[in-house]
């Protein structure tokens, strides 16, 4: 992990209040800490865990939207409910067509909503022109956004990083455009692609999208405790965070994060 938490903030009263409840396309969710959607981790026995423990939301596994749609077993699997209140599933693909149906699919097996992939930094996902390989074609990226927001009545949500490179720093943008086209969440990851996961993530960055569009914003990188939970909101402007790597093992760490910053009484069912 790129940032060790070597304590939690002395003073408790500081951070007291900052786990809230986030209200995400007209519904309501328990609290503002996430858990990230991660292949071969956030599966449904790993989500179904995280939820009981108290996060905010859980989200499945990146599933790959024309292998879903031509009967993949595997990514049926990913796209299954974890029998919790909220069911998110979240699609990635190159072809607006193949995200449509998916989707529809989707919507139709009980999804209560959608998070588009444009973050993932994989080479098998962005050499397919998925994932992350999105941001560097801004107008593909939008026919994509549109087709899902179109296909479907529920709320659709948007994950990303900063850019393709340093030198293409558009998330701004790109939040943007997708709010316009009616996205109702952003969360952006604070590296670029090229960077995958070294370095450390720029949550100063992430501001200038919190600048360019004015619904809920999560922050995404190297958050693995409250102090930089509360470090990361705060350097970002995030309305709250989405942990990754830092849950390996520990689907339980959202929630112990939530409550460390109270959430209130967050490791129940709980309301969406």
């Amino acid at each position: 992990m790129a940032v060790v938490c070597k304590s939690q903030p002395s003073d408790a009263e500081n951070i007291a209040g900052i786990a809230r409840p986030l209200r995400v396309g007209g519904a309501q969710w328990r609290n503002n800490i996430l858990l990230a959607p991660m292949s071969g981790v956030s599966d449904v026995p790993f989500r179904r865990a995280a939820w009981r423990c108290g996060a905010g939301m859980v989200f499945s596994e990146m599933v790959a939207s024309e292998a879903l749609v031509t009967g993949h077993m595997e990514m049926q699997m990913k796209a299954e409910s974890a029998g919790l209140p909220v069911h998110v599933v979240q699609l990635a693909g190159r072809q607006a067509g193949w995200m449509d149906h998916a989707a529809r699919l989707a919507e139709a097996n009980g999804a209560d909503m959608i998070d588009i992939n444009m973050g993932c930094p994989a080479r098998k996902v962005t050499n397919g022109l998925s994932g992350s390989a999105l941001m560097r074609d801004l107008d593909h990226a939008m026919e994509l956004v549109e087709a899902v927001v179109n296909a479907v009545r529920l709320p659709v949500t948007l994950k990303m990083r900063l850019g393709w490179d340093n030198h293409s720093i558009n998330a701004p943008e790109l939040a943007r455009r997708a709010v316009d086209a009616g996205v109702q969440m952003i969360t952006v990851h604070g590296r670029t692609r090229c960077q995958f996961y070294k370095g450390r993530a720029d949550w100063h960055a992430v501001r200038a999208v919190r600048e360019a569009v004015d619904v809920p914003l999560i922050v995404n990188g190297d958050i693995g405790c409250a102090q930089t939970a509360t470090a990361a909101m705060a350097a970002s402007g995030a309305d709250g965070v989405m942990l990754g790597r830092a849950c390996y093992g520990q689907p339980g760490l959202p929630g112990d994060i939530a409550r460390q910053l109270g959430a209130d009484n967050p490791a129940t069912e709980g309301r969406y």
